[in-house]
């Protein structure tokens, strides 16, 4: 009696502050002590809101150990246990692979891969693999094979929802989730740069209409506009329906039981946003997610890989790229700012102070993807072609209460006018984490 007991919500507010504010201090002790996240720091992976301020570099660490624990006292003898032995055409890497790797069993492939090129000398001592991991990477994309389609600024991949033109489509997405997979597990990298729909399905999280931006620009205006303004005053008529044209043929698919029957109104157009979004991301390649994430999952549980971030799992399959901020800097357009301003100068010390990881989440943040342009900034690719870096001033009184945002198909960011270099570095930090991981306990 008398004892003062703190909410459960309280008590987890407090904790999330905790953390956010001594993320700096935990993530160095961790670095140091990584078995911490194994033992009394558990509760940092457990809790998705946590963990979301664990840096990168600690994550991967814990998940390569746990994936070295899998198999508990035959996981040593399965890291050692050799693995397929393929024997490649450099001219038919992607079919020769896939017959030689489909037929093995999840156990198999978790082996020690050998490579060899056919009329080639030399013992695979870890440089063949890799290099088939790069060489397969490209094939993967092949227009040939229909199997994935570029954005909007084609630098990024998506599954084909045409891809049944190729008879064995389905079966080649299962081979290209258990390669990727492997080459996570076996650390191999691979240029393999998905759109961020795509890696959400990976993690198993749920996309947004704002995901469409970065694969049909013009689309994401349109549903922008229905969501901005009163329908009456756009003229528009809706109901809910999704159209989709399938080898010349049209046809209407109903996002709701009996939807072409039920109108959109302003007060329904949230969840018809959040239906044909679903639509144009999930629904339309639902066969092709499943057969690809059949395999993934065949090789990374699924459990474990939902601790890393959309950028994260794009760092964790392509590598760390190295940011030339001085290459950005040279290439980077100003709309009504100029770049003797104090926020812009802000801007930059903000950027050239983050860590690999942060200057990274900056450049998906940015531009949907991490993969640095290989000719250098100047050739940053977005909807229209070759396109720079743009910084745009965000106006209004109250715009500093704003956080950056970006507009990954015109690589555009709108920065409003912050009143110190403090506030802006705190802000777009928050922001280009909080495009990446959600915040707040439900």
């Amino acid at each position: 009696e008398g004892v003062e007991i703190t909410p459960p919500l309280a008590r987890a507010q407090r904790l999330l502050s905790f953390v956010q504010s001594h993320s700096g201090v935990l993530n160095l002790i961790i670095a140091a002590r990584p078995s911490l996240l194994h033992e009394s720091l558990a509760f940092l992976i457990r809790i998705p809101q946590l963990r979301a301020h664990l840096n990168f570099e600690n994550k991967r660490k814990y998940f390569l150990r746990m994936l070295s624990l899998r198999g508990g006292a035959d996981a040593g003898r399965y890291r050692r246990r050799i693995g397929p032995h393929l024997q490649l055409r450099r001219d038919n890497v992607f079919e020769d692979s896939f017959h030689q790797l489909r037929s093995r069993s999840a156990e198999e492939m978790r082996g020690k891969l050998q490579v060899n090129f056919q009329g080639e000398e030399g013992v695979d001592a870890g440089g063949l693999t890799r290099e088939w991991y790069l060489v397969l990477s490209k094939e993967i994309f092949n227009p040939n094979y229909a199997l994935f389609t570029a954005d909007a600024s084609g630098t990024t991949f998506q599954p084909n929802s045409h891809s049944m033109i190729n008879i064995n489509h389905l079966d080649y997405f299962t081979f290209v989730g258990r390669v990727i997979g492997k080459a996570i597990c076996d650390q191999h990298l691979m240029d393999a740069h998905f759109t961020r729909s795509f890696y959400k399905h990976i993690l198993g999280v749920n996309v947004d209409y704002q995901d469409i931006e970065a694969i049909e620009p013009d689309y994401y205006k349109s549903l922008k506009q229905i969501l901005d303004h009163p329908l009456a005053d756009l003229g528009i008529d809706l109901d809910f329906t999704a159209e989709t044209l399938t080898f010349g043929k049209h046809e209407v698919v109903d996002l709701i039981p009996g939807g072409r029957d039920i109108e959109v109104t302003d007060e329904n157009k949230d969840e018809y946003i959040r239906l044909i979004a679903h639509h144009r991301m999930t629904s339309s390649i639902k066969a092709q997610l499943d057969a690809f994430l059949a395999g993934f999952y065949d090789m990374v549980p699924p459990a474990l890989i939902t601790i890393f971030s959309p950028t994260e799992l794009e760092l964790l399959v392509c590598g760390v790229p190295e940011i030339d901020l001085d290459d950005l800097y040279r290439n980077t357009d100003y709309h009504s700012y100029h770049a003797a301003e104090p926020v812009i100068q802000w801007f930059w010390e903000a950027l050239r102070s983050f860590s690999s990881e942060n200057k990274n989440k900056f450049l998906a943040f940015l531009t949907g993807t991490s993969k640095v342009p290989l000719d250098g900034f100047k050739n940053l690719q977005g909807m229209r072609g070759t396109q720079k870096f743009n910084i745009h001033k965000v106006f209004g009184p109250t715009a500093h209460q704003m956080l950056p945002s970006a507009h990954t198909c015109f690589n555009q960011l709108d920065l409003p006018a912050y009143r110190s270099a403090e506030e802006l570095k705190s802000k777009l930090l928050l922001a280009i984490n909080e495009a990446s991981e959600g915040f707040g306990f439900a």
